[in-house]
């Protein structure tokens, strides 16, 4: 049985495109939710900078999270909020090593 894994994403919203970004994201969470192997996938803001925001994300396994990269509707995300985000996002994947809390 493969890990379980976990990604930490962080992604930037341009100056005046914040609200438009969020609204986004909440859709691709929305979407993601469904996905086979998604154990959650939630979407956080940070306080001191509304620019900022984290996708903590837990999948079952590493074959889950690839299909998800290669689903339709993040590569639809990443190509029309593209000209919307400050730079690329910043995904970091992380091996769970604890059994998920309740």
């Amino acid at each position: 049985m493969e890990k379980r894994l976990s990604v930490i994403a962080y992604i930037f919203a341009k100056a005046g495109e914040e609200e438009r970004l969020k609204r986004a994201l909440l859709e691709l969470v929305a979407q993601t939710r469904k996905e086979k192997g998604c154990m959650n996938y939630d979407l956080h803001q940070s306080r001191g900078n509304a620019s900022e925001f984290a996708m903590y994300e837990n999948w079952e396994s590493a074959a889950d999270l690839e299909a998800h990269a290669n689903s339709a509707h993040l590569r639809e995300f990443g190509k029309s909020m593209g000209p919307f985000m400050a730079r690329p996002a910043q995904v970091t994947k992380w091996g769970m090593i604890s059994e998920p809390g309740i």
